[in-house]
This record gives C-alpha cells, structure tokens and sequence, in this order.
C-alpha cells in the first residue's frame, strides 16, 4: 500500500507595512467584527494545501511548501505532524491578530484625517465664497442692497422705453425708498424677471409708505474700480458706499469707457432701448448700461453716433472738453427722461463742472421738484490748475467750465487732508477770487480709507488677520512676506515702499540708503501707472549689487500689497498730503509707522491743521509722523520696541473710514441743501 503523503502550505510571513497599505481591505464596523471574520476565514485566508502520491514520478510540488511524510501506522508520526501544524496555525493565528490591529490602528489615524480634512475644506468653502463676492466687486453686507439698486435702475428703463409714465416712476421710487428694509424679501430674482412681470409686482408694492432719505446722483468721469485715473476716483466710491450704508439712496453716472474694468460692475445689463440728448445743435442717440459696483448703483451712457469715449485713456486729448461736456448734457438728459428727481446732484471736477449752469439755465424745472435744492460740486485742489489751462489766455471772453460750477454750485467741497481752506484759496491762481467770493459755501474734507477692503482684522488676502488687541498675526505676516521675496528670515526690520509716483528719486534714493546700513530689509513696489520705467531701472541700477536685501516688484500687485503693508514695520510714502496720505493711512491701519520723503517746506508747515476741525485723522498724523525721519523711525524701533508696539496699536484703532469724519461732513452738507 502506497503511504499517503499530507503537504501544509507553509505559514505566509507577515506583511509589511508598506505592502498592507498597497492592499484594499474591506472596512468593517468595529473592531471585534473584524476579530471574528478574520478567524472564521483563517484556513483558507492564510494555508494552502496539495496532495501527491509517493512514487508517482510525474507529481510536481511546489518549491515553497514544507513537506511532512505521515506514516499511517505510526503514533509518533501522526504526533509530531500534529505539534509541527498546530504550532504553524498558531503563529498564524498571532501574525493574523497583530495585522488586524495594525489596520484598526490605521483606520482609526485615516478617520481623524479624514474629520480635520472636512473641517477645512468647510472653512475653505465659506472663505472661497467671500472672495467671489469680493472678486464680483460686492462685498458680503453689499449683496442685499443689489435688489433695491437694480429696481431703481429697471424703473428708469420702463420710463425711458414708455412702459410707465414719470409719475408713475416716482412714485414707484419713493415706495421703494421709503420700504428698502423689506425690498429684498418682497421682490426675489428680478434680474431674470421680464419688464411687464417687474411691472406688475410693482404695482402691486405701491400701497406702502415711510420716511424719505435722500437721493443723491453723481455724475463724474472716474469711479473706483470700475474707471480710475486719479484719486477722484477713490473719493466718488468712499463716499457713494458710506452714503448709500446709511440708509439713503445713492446713484453714479459715468460715461461708458471701452477701458473699463468690467470685474468692477456687478450685474451689467444693456438697456434694450435708446434715449436722445442734445448736442451741438442736434440730437444724438444713447446707449445705457445699468449695473452695481460695491453695492451702488451704476449707470453707463455711450453716445451712439460719437466715439468720443471708445479710446485707450480715458482722458488727456485734445477734444477732452467736447467729450466730457457732451457727457455731462447727456447724464442731465437720461435724469430727466427717466423721471428722476434727486434731491442731490454732486458734480466733480472740471469735467463735469458745466452740469451747475447747464441745470439752472434748463433743467431745474425739469429735475426737482423744488428747484432751490441742487448741488455740491466736489473738487480736488490740484486740478484747479488744469481747470485754468482748458481756458484759451488769447479768448478771455470764454467762461472758466470750473469757475461755472463754483458759482451755480449750493456748496463746494474741497479735498484736502491737511490744508486749510484759505491756503487752498490762495494757490488756486485764476480761481482765487471765484473761490473768495463764494467761501461760505467752501468745505474742506479729507480722504478715508476703504473700511472692508483695508482692514487687516478683515484682509482676505493675509495669511493671518490681525487686530490691535491681537497683533500676533502681523508676525505670521512678517514672515510670509520674508519667504515671498525671498529674503532670509530673521528678525530684521522691513521697510515696505508703495511710490506713487510723487516721490523724489534723489530722496528715495537716500532713504534706501539709510535703511540698508541700519541693516534693514527694503521692499520697493511701483503702483499701477504712477511711475515711468526710467525711475524703476535707475533705482534698480543703484541697488543691482544689494539684491539680497532689497526687492523690485515692476508691477503692482494687488494681494501682494496687502502683504507689504501687514508684513513690514516702516512704510516710506511720498508725503502726508492727498493723495498720498493713503499710503501714510493704510499703513497706520496696518500697523506700520509712515515716514515721509518730501518733506515739506515751512510755510507748507504752518498752514497744516488750521482750519481742520473735521480732520482729526490728519492732525494725529502731522502731529504723530509729521516730524519723524527714517533714521529716528529705524532707531525707535531698535531701542524703544515697547513703546513702538503701542504707538502702532494706539493708530490701528482711530477712525480712518470713509464713514468716520468725512462721512459727517457731506452729511451735513446734504442736508443743508436739502433744506434749502
């Protein structure tokens, strides 16, 4: 009789790590669950078993079994094969625990991952959703005005199409104003509600009555974002926002640039009708765009037959007067065949300076409904001098546009942070004895900062916000600016450099002197089309062997900005008057000392805060800044870091918004024309 032969597939070595993770095992439950599977599939999960006969030459066995010959008629045999298989299914048994444990080990590591990972990319979802709206040019509280500005503008469309009549559409427009609380739950998604169904609901609106705020309407050349070509443009947004955030009525005229930034405007709609405005002595087609840009209404207006605003600039031509003076009778025309009636009309510059005369002369009767209330004409003291040059010195019969808007103007305010009103006056040249004449009516108001947009406890661009009563972001910033640049980390002060293009080189130059020999790490950025390239390559060419210490950035940058402002301890900046106060504001909001490079002359000196009552911020800054030089600045911080901590802090808290000081005074403004 043939002897049977048992062969035992040898124990599996145990897996390594690296070879379970490449494994896809099924996830159970719980633990114990997955004890009692893997015993119950232990025989055929981890031994292999094959037969052969002794003597049969062809019988093939594989080279990684272990063989054991049994005898039949053998105790001691059968005994030892018996110990040899029950010590191998134990070690298997053990091997077999240890990888189950290592795996719920691994799940368990997988699963708190996994939790942390949804936890950030929940906050990553919410954060994603304020940069859109931000990136929309809508900040968050701005998307529930989006509804009632929009009405507003559908309204002019039905009047202007002849859908209703301009009773109608003031009536419609005083309802709304009156309930704007309730506007965005009464009427939903009306951007893709058709005219006739808008109508409808309208209607239906026109039973509601309460008090009414003011409707004020710009009609200007530049508004920030969206068109900008100076610091007006800055101004025309700071307080359209403020205004508008306080409950009244705010609407901005443009013309419709081919240049515009469209990321500017939020819901940009062409109207599917046309209006007609006099010009040159016949009647010309138009074009209008409606739109919202941070929460205010916006209206674009394109000549049809013209292509006086379809250029690359948008001003600096020959024919800029026949252009802006075109726009400012086409925004007085829209007004009154919309049916509009605000009781503000606030003008800028000398490019809209003739809307004043153009309004009295034809269209008070038109416009409001008492023609005693118009306007303020908002003007920015160094363009005063632009305004002489547009007057022709070999046509001295030609009426000055500005002097125009000076005197049909209800009140004039002048932006300025640190002049008085009479030094404005005096260094006005050809308008000093317009502006004499008429300075009752003169106000003097200073620039705010973007209280959503420049705030470093709000900053979507920062690695970590910050605040005066929890400064330990600004380090993190620090840092983060260091890595960026490339500059070796350390405790080395950073002199951040935002030049305007205000700045002297001979100046600048010194300053960055100064600040490499204190050792100190110097940032330079040029801002968008202040600085011609020549200036950047000759300071590149001063400091092309100290690369390690100083960074060039071409190009402005606008998250990078950000950065330079919260990382750096210094921000050097042209001077403290506008528009570079800015820099000098924005730097204080973030925590940075200001230092000034032109520092001005005596008299200049003498004249800052008189007649300043509502420009604290400009007094705390003279007061604080005025005097202080780079090498002192570098010093202080060096040996007085405590008292530098708290200087800083103590300017992170004053009101440097637009809806601080330069809020109240076109409050006060506009009231006192209203009553008129």
């Amino acid at each position: 009789m043939e002897t049977t032969r048992l062969v035992i597939g040898a124990a599996m070595p145990a897996p390594s790590i690296s070879q379970l993770r490449r494994r896809h095992f099924p996830h159970r439950r719980g633990g114990a669950h997955c004890l009692l599977s893997a015993r119950a599939a232990r025989p055929t999960f981890l031994t292999r078993c094959s037969y052969s006969s002794k003597g049969d030459g062809n019988s093939r066995e594989s080279s990684s079994t272990v063989r054991l010959d049994v005898e039949d008629s053998s105790d001691q045999g059968t005994s030892l094969a018996n110990e040899q298989r029950k010590g191998d299914i134990y070690e298997l048994f053990s091997q077999a625990q240890r990888n189950i444990l290592y795996l719920n080990k691994q799940r368990l590591l997988t699963m708190e991952e996994l939790k942390k990972l949804q936890d950030e990319n929940t906050f990553l979802l919410q954060e994603i959703e304020a940069l859109e709206a931000e990136v929309q040019g809508v900040p968050l509280e701005a998307v529930q005005q989006s509804t009632f500005c929009e009405l507003l503008l559908r309204i002019d469309i039905m009047v202007i199409s002849g859908m209703i009549s301009m009773q109608e559409a003031s009536d419609f427009r005083e309802k709304l104003v009156n309930n704007r609380s309730v506007i965005q739950g009464t009427f939903s998604e009306i951007h893709h509600k058709a005219n006739t169904e808008l109508l409808s609901e309208l209607r239906l609106f026109l039973r509601k009555p309460i008090e009414k705020p003011l409707h004020v309407v710009h009609i200007c050349s530049e508004l920030d974002p969206i068109a900008s070509c100076g610091s007006m443009s800055t101004y025309v947004a700071g307080v359209s926002c403020v205004v508008q955030g306080k409950g009244n009525l705010v609407e901005v005229i443009l013309p419709k640039y081919t240049s515009l930034n469209m990321d500017g405007i939020h819901g940009l709609r062409k109207a599917d009708t046309e209006y007609e405005s006099y010009f040159g002595g016949i009647w010309h087609k138009n074009r209008i765009w409606t739109g919202m840009s941070n929460g205010v209404g916006v209206i674009l207006i394109e000549p049809i037959q013209l292509s006086y605003f379809s250029r690359d600039m948008l001003c600096g031509y020959p024919d800029d007067f026949e252009r802006f003076s075109y726009f400012s009778r086409a925004s007085l025309d829209y007004i009154v065949k919309s049916g509009k009636k605000p009781d503000i009309l606030h003008i800028h510059n000398w490019e809209t300076a003739i809307v004043a005369p153009l309004f009295w002369d034809i269209f008070a009767q038109q416009c409001l409904e008492d023609p005693n209330k118009l306007e303020m004409c908002g003007l920015d003291p160094r363009k005063l001098h632009r305004a002489d040059r547009l007057q022709d010195p070999n046509k001295i019969h030609l009426v000055n546009i500005l002097k125009g808007g000076i005197v049909y103007s209800n009140k004039v305010v002048l932006m300025s942070s640190i002049h008085s009103r009479d030094v404005i006056i005096q260094g006005s040249r050809q308008l000093e004895a317009t502006l004499t004449a008429h300075k009752e009516k003169i106000l003097v108001a200073s620039q705010g900062l973007d209280g959503e947009l420049w705030d470093p406890s709000k900053d979507i661009y920062l690695p970590q916000r910050y605040s005066a009563n929890d400064i330990e972001g600004k380090s993190i910033c620090r840092e983060a600016l260091k890595r960026r640049l490339g500059f070796r980390t350390g405790s080395s002060i950073i002199v951040g450099c935002i030049c305007d293009g205000y700045s002297d080189i001979h100046n600048l130059k010194e300053a960055v002197h100064v600040a490499l020999r204190r050792s100190a790490q110097v940032i330079f950025m040029e801002k968008l089309g202040s600085l011609k390239k020549s200036t950047a390559r000759a300071l590149k060419e001063e400091f092309i062997n100290l690369d390690d210490n100083i960074a060039f950035i071409e190009e402005y940058d606008e998250t990078l900005a950000h950065l330079i402002y919260a990382g750096s301890d210094i921000i050097l900046c042209s001077s403290f008057e506008d528009p570079s106060l800015q820099i000098a504001m924005k730097a204080i909001k973030y925590g940075c000392a200001p230092v000034q490079i032109n520092f001005p002359n005596d008299e200049s000196r003498q004249s800052q805060g008189r007649d300043c009552r509502n420009r604290v911020m400009s007094k705390y800054i003279i007061s604080t800044y005025g005097e202080l030089s780079l090498l002192q600045a570098l010093d202080s911080f060096k040996n007085d870091p405590s008292r530098w901590d708290q200087q800083v802090k103590d300017g992170m808290v004053k009101g440097l918004a637009w809806d601080a000081e330069c809020y109240d005074l076109h409050w006060e403004a506009y009231s006192s024309i209203r009553k008129l």
